[in-house]
């Protein structure tokens, strides 16, 4: 059985591990940001449904960072619905930067489609 002096030890690391992962994504997170918030207006089109929760999350990605982004509603336009049919895509989230397409949310590669 453990010494309670070990257990305290060993749960010390594994928050000092946790918060130092987190403090890396976070910085990571706020680069990515950067990169993607210099893109224009029509240059990140993401094409999503209402009810998509993946789709939320990276809403929400791009509004807490300021990102600047097309959403094209398949829940609401027909006209989003009709593009969507032309890409060929396979679900939502999918994404279309610089005539690249990507389905599933993944800022790392949007900068990188983005050249950034």
């Amino acid at each position: 059985m453990p010494r309670p002096r070990n257990l305290l030890s060993l749960v010390a690391i594994v928050a000092v591990v946790l918060c130092g992962a987190e403090a890396v994504r976070h910085f990571h997170d706020r680069s990515l940001a950067q990169r993607l918030a210099a893109a224009g207006p029509g240059e990140i089109v993401m094409y999503s449904t209402t009810e998509c929760p993946y789709c939320a999350k990276a809403r929400d990605w791009f509004d807490r960072h300021g990102v600047i982004f097309t959403e094209c509603n398949l829940s609401v336009s027909e006209v989003c619905r009709q593009a969507f049919a032309r890409l060929g895509a396979v679900g939502v989230p999918t994404f279309v930067v610089d005539g690249k397409t990507r389905s599933g949310f993944d800022p790392q590669w949007i900068a990188t489609a983005l050249g950034r």
